[in-house]
């Protein structure tokens, strides 16, 4: 399944959503064209993924940690109903839309909700020299991470390398959250290409020493 493919054709054919949507709040961060799955236990939860699927509209997902909400998160559109469990509990696939604001919450239903005003990105000013040091690190980066090639940018999918970049590799979600607040793609991506410098050594370093660990026994983690 082509992921962000379908993102693109789901934004295409969308109407404006509504200015006030259920609220999800969670301890991640999603990004605009990133596929996450989603495990919906509680009740209030169940109704909410229930009521967006029946009327094929967008819930909202704030990172939410030790009682404190960020005011800035992403709507997601619920594509796929990956399991049912008798009990109630489900399994689904959810994509990242577009970034909002959070106004106000009410509390009026079961499951929050929100009034939200949505987000633009600005591209003005990117330079290419940054978009090209970016991808050589993504690619360094997962190489370490993975062992494989990273799935490639695709503009056509979505614009934002950044937000592509920091879908595919495993990032403190407090980082990932200031990515999100940011609205400039040149500024995002001079942001990650820095914390990137930083990670790939220590990447470079913690993979030495498991291969030393696995291979004599003798590696140390201090």
């Amino acid at each position: 399944m082509h992921i962000r493919a379908t993102f693109f054709a789901m934004m295409a054919r969308k109407i404006m959503s509504p200015e006030r949507i259920p609220l999800f709040p969670l301890g991640l961060v999603l990004f605009p064209g990133q596929a996450v799955p989603l495990h919906i236990f509680e009740p209030r939860y169940r109704l909410m993924t229930r009521h967006c699927i029946e009327t094929n509209s967008p819930f909202g997902i704030v990172f939410f940690q030790s009682g404190n909400i960020a005011q800035t998160g992403c709507t997601a559109l619920i594509v796929k109903t990956v399991k049912e469990y008798e009990d109630g509990r489900s399994e689904i696939l959810t994509i990242g839309q577009k970034a909002f604001h959070l106004i106000r919450t009410h509390s009026d239903q079961p499951y929050f909700e929100a009034d939200v005003e949505y987000l633009e990105d600005d591209f003005d000013g990117i330079d290419d020299a940054v978009s090209e040091q970016l991808e050589e690190l993504y690619e360094q980066c997962h190489g370490v991470l993975f062992d494989e090639e990273p799935p490639p940018f695709d503009p056509e999918a979505g614009p934002s390398l950044t937000y592509h970049i920091a879908s595919e590799l495993p990032l403190e979600v407090e980082f990932r959250q200031t990515l999100l607040e940011e609205r400039s793609e040149p500024e995002r991506q001079k942001r990650l290409a820095a914390r990137l410098t930083e990670w790939y050594p220590q990447l470079q370093r913690r993979e030495r020493v498991r291969q030393k660990a696995s291979g004599n026994g003798h590696g140390s983690l201090g």
